[in-house]
């Protein structure tokens, strides 16, 4: 499952160049996060690091884009071979 901000985010701007695919940026009124290019991190990090680095915690998993590990992992794969 990719990750979505909230509308709790504050624009403090940390979260996107942590991002290792560039699937963070800023949105009309907030950062935004395209599930497309969300991988959770994984094959990157053990954790989100968007996640560990914001300060008001409006990071969730995104329940309309579910992913299992392997598919997180195949995204990843494919983002990769691409050279995203």
């Amino acid at each position: 499952m990719s990750l979505f901000i909230t509308d709790e985010c504050i624009n403090c701007d940390v979260c996107e160049p942590e991002c290792p695919n560039n699937a963070i940026s800023q949105g009309p009124e907030i950062y935004e996060i395209a599930p497309d290019l969300c991988t959770e991190c994984v094959g990157h990090f053990d954790e989100p690091q968007c996640v560990e680095v914001c300060p008001v915690d409006c990071i969730p998993k995104d329940p309309d884009n579910v992913e299992t590990e392997d598919q997180l992992r195949g995204k990843y794969d494919a983002l990769m071979a691409a050279g995203k």
